[in-house]
């Protein structure tokens, strides 16, 4: 099945831009053959504005979603800090052991953002994450088994609880894109659109090229746009990942105090 995500952004907008192109020539073509048919131009209108209305549709989903990984990020590193910090209150030696698990931990989760990692290396880096975990979990356990009526181990467990499902959450927001079949649907009513704007000036006889081409253009331009917001891992428009860096150099300043 063809899927948008496994082609470069530069291709996708050359080949939008072909048969935008394309489809005003073959619209034209058509128009001068109908040299004369009434309410075209209203048809015309009706048409460009239905591609109006579902660029703002896609564009929408497409930006709701890069909202949902903004937040999924800042909670993670907020989760992340908030674990570090109760670590502290553990007694050694598991307060060191979590905090060295916990530096690894947001190393980890920053390693695969600082570059697009491959389907490997992103389950590597999963499975390494599950293992933090398991290992964070034991030196709580561990920590509880010796007073289980500690109130800063009780407030530990419950932070590390919402790290683990932090984590999901930020993997789940990362996977989740636009349907294809919405890109389908935008791209199919934009070369409508298009062709139907050739098709237009070929019944009326006019001057063409040069406004037809540049809303060719700008119409590729913004699905350019909003497929780059949709793609978390490349393109110009990516989250920041600046409260992950925050939280490792807060962790690392925590471990120089012990």
């Amino acid at each position: 099945m063809f899927e948008f995500g496994n082609y470069s952004l530069s291709a996708i907008f050359s080949v939008s831009i072909i048969l935008l192109f394309l489809a005003s020539e073959v619209g034209h073509a058509l128009g001068l053959r109908a040299a004369g048919e009434a309410n075209v131009t209203t048809l015309e209108a009706a048409i460009l504005g239905l591609l109006a209305l579902m660029i703002s549709f896609t564009f929408a989903m497409a930006l709701t979603r890069f909202e949902e990984r903004r937040v999924a990020v800042l909670n993670e590193a907020n989760a992340i800090g908030t674990a570090a910090l109760r670590a502290r209150l553990l007694p050694a030696p598991q307060s060191t052991e979590s905090l060295k698990l916990l530096r690894e931990y947001v190393a980890v989760r920053l390693a695969i953002t600082e570059r697009i990692p491959s389907s490997s290396e992103m389950s590597t880096a999963i499975t390494r994450s599950n293992q933090i975990h398991n290992a964070l979990w034991l030196q709580a356990s561990q920590v509880v088994a010796k007073d289980s009526g500690m109130v800063p181990t009780g407030l530990y467990i419950q932070a590390l609880n919402e790290m683990f499902d932090d984590q999901q959450k930020c993997l789940t927001a990362y996977s989740i894109r636009v349907p294809n079949i919405v890109f389908f649907a935008l791209y199919g009513i934009a070369f409508v659109a298009i062709g139907f704007s050739g098709y237009s000036s070929g019944t009326e006889g006019r001057r063409w090229r040069v406004p037809v081409y540049t809303v060719s253009f700008l119409v590729a331009l913004v699905i350019l746009l909003i497929q780059d917001i949709d793609r978390p891992d490349v393109g110009f428009i990516s989250v920041s990942q600046q409260p992950l860096i925050d939280a490792a150099h807060a962790i690392a300043s925590y471990s120089e105090e012990f």
